[in-house]
């Protein structure tokens, strides 16, 4: 089977954990409700919070996560197929979290796991900086996974500004690209839509990013828009600025037809980057 349904759960998060596990999970069994296989969730989906000590306060370890355990029972509940955008994991050996997501199959097993790579540690025009290794670990490997209809790469948020990654989890095998997020609403304005459909057209895959929206603590706004695009660039789904549920068709046979249009990912060389110039050349007489 080459067909399925595809679904971004868009939240609204908060700093109280129990208060987002009911609301994700409220709009997860919506998303069943409405057909959705595969569901997705966003980036932080359990927690924003501000702060080290907040933060690292309300961190739980993988083994007794609270938001793990209800994404593994909604699973089964649902027999869907669900993907925990990113949960704050407590590490044993180190003072950092790790910012993981998790993919859960319809029987409430975890079956695949990724931490976020790439650190968001920027200064934003508008006075805002943000430095997430600070709290978080990096990740240091690419994950491919299969589902039942097609090869999954996993990456978060920041991830998606590094295009070299989405190469290669597609020339692996990719045909599916998640890239939950919380992206920030002046990033987001300038940058979301084109990047997210970029990755898509570069790579020939499917690309499904369930977004963070509205406010949350600490004066932090996302941008929301959860999309899901086709291969060739076509936006088939997007959730606007409200938490809600987006859903769509997915035919992964429409996969080879854009990679057979453009077979960029067969036309790599290698080359040589040549040093600058040192001045412009004389003219020939």
């Amino acid at each position: 089977m080459t067909t399925f349904k595809a679904a971004c759960v868009q939240v609204n998060t908060s700093n109280d954990m129990d208060a987002n596990i009911a609301a994700f999970s409220d709009l997860v069994r919506r998303a069943r409700d409405d057909g959705a296989d595969f569901i997705t969730t966003p980036e932080n989906v359990s927690m924003l919070e501000v702060g080290t000590a907040n933060l690292m306060a309300k961190a739980h370890p993988e083994a007794s996560h609270p938001a793990l355990a209800a994404f593994r029972e909604l699973a089964a509940e649902t027999g869907a197929w669900l993907l925990a955008g990113s949960l704050s994991v407590l590490l044993d050996d180190d003072k950092r979290l790790a910012n993981r997501q998790y993919l859960i199959d319809p029987a409430g097993l975890v079956v695949a796991s990724y931490d976020k790579i790439h650190m968001f540690d920027v200064d934003l025009p508008n006075g805002k900086s943000y430095r997430e290794s600070k709290n978080y670990r990096p990740g240091d490997v690419a994950r491919l996974t299969p589902l039942p209809w097609a090869m999954l790469g996993m990456t978060i948020c920041y991830d998606l500004r590094f295009p070299h990654l989405y190469r290669e989890l597609a020339q692996a095998g990719a045909e599916v690209l998640v890239i939950p997020a919380a992206f920030t609403k002046l990033t987001g304005q300038a940058h979301w839509h084109v990047l997210m459909r970029a990755r898509a057209i570069e790579t020939g895959c499917f690309v499904i990013a369930a977004a963070q929206c509205g406010d949350h603590a600490g004066n932090r706004q996302t941008f929301g828009h959860s999309l899901i695009v086709a291969p060739w660039g076509e936006v088939l789904a997007d959730g606007g600025e409200a938490p809600g549920v987006v859903v769509a068709d997915i035919d992964i046979s429409d996969v080879a037809k854009a990679r057979g249009h453009v077979p960029s990912l067969l036309h790599d060389r290698d080359y040589q980057l040549a040093p600058p110039s040192t001045g412009i050349p004389a003219a020939a007489e």
